[in-house]
């Protein structure tokens, strides 16, 4: 009994000073590879984004927009704070130069990031960190930002902007064309599963009670571009080509 008690005695010790399990560590966030416009129409006052990307739901997570304020698309490792936070700072008056680098200047993670963004004004800024995935990179013109990660290459924001600058008609229609662009040239290099669009323009929503004017999402779909297209002329008319 005597010795099996000082065999007993030293397993209780020996397990007693092994290192306790660690709590299981959160997985990293999946990199939100895609590509995006942001665009802002001067006439009809209305700001929007619109995205599609090989990730579940894109909708969730990279377009954000708010009437008189401007527009945001965050993505590549996307900070979401960047939607809001981006909002609130055109809100009291800054440029999109200036809120990307009050947002990235705030950021421990701005090389993974990208974003774009439109203010109030139609001043368009874009952002890629050096840590994006290749092909990575944006393009800015008159009232618009193009930009994408993990992409064939820098032909699909070419062929985006040159979209976006070529369609007439309604902000909605420019930004599916300059989407509809950008896939033709090969989009996300990973494949395609999700896209969506979102426009704000004051009073604008159900009833007049807010500024979601369009909210349309393709969250899994193996041709979510051009579905997104179909839902879209249930609300806005395409122009005719």
């Amino acid at each position: 009994m005597r010795r099996f008690l000082l065999l007993v005695f030293p397993f209780f010790a020996i397990v007693a000073a092994l290192p306790a399990a660690s709590d299981p560590q959160p997985e990293p966030p999946e990199v939100v590879a895609t590509f995006s416009v942001v665009g802002y129409d001067p006439n009809t006052k209305e700001w929007g984004v619109a995205v599609a990307s090989k990730f579940l739901a894109v909708g969730s997570v990279v377009p954000w927009a708010e009437a008189d304020a401007g527009a945001v698309a965050t993505q590549s490792f996307a900070n979401t704070k960047f939607g809001p936070k981006g909002l609130e700072l055109m809100r009291e008056g800054k440029t999109a130069e200036e809120t990307i680098k009050a947002l990235t200047d705030d950021d421990d993670g701005r090389d993974s990031r990208q974003v774009g963004v439109i203010d109030a004004k139609g001043n368009a800024a874009t952002y890629t960190g050096k840590k994006c995935q290749a092909w990575a990179g944006g393009k800015t013109g008159k009232h618009y930002a193009c930009q994408g990660n993990i992409l064939a290459g820098p032909e699909v924001v070419d062929a985006m902007a040159k979209a976006f600058e070529e369609t007439k008609g309604p902000l909605a229609w420019r930004l599916m064309a300059s989407l509809e662009a950008g896939d033709k040239a090969g989009g996300d290099k990973r494949g395609k599963q999700s896209a969506a669009i979102y426009i704000a323009k004051a009073k604008a929503g159900y009833a007049g009670f807010n500024d979601r004017y369009i909210d349309f999402r393709v969250d899994d779909h193996k041709e979510p571009i051009p579905e997104l297209a179909r839902v879209l002329t249930l609300r806005v008319r395409k122009p005719k080509e």
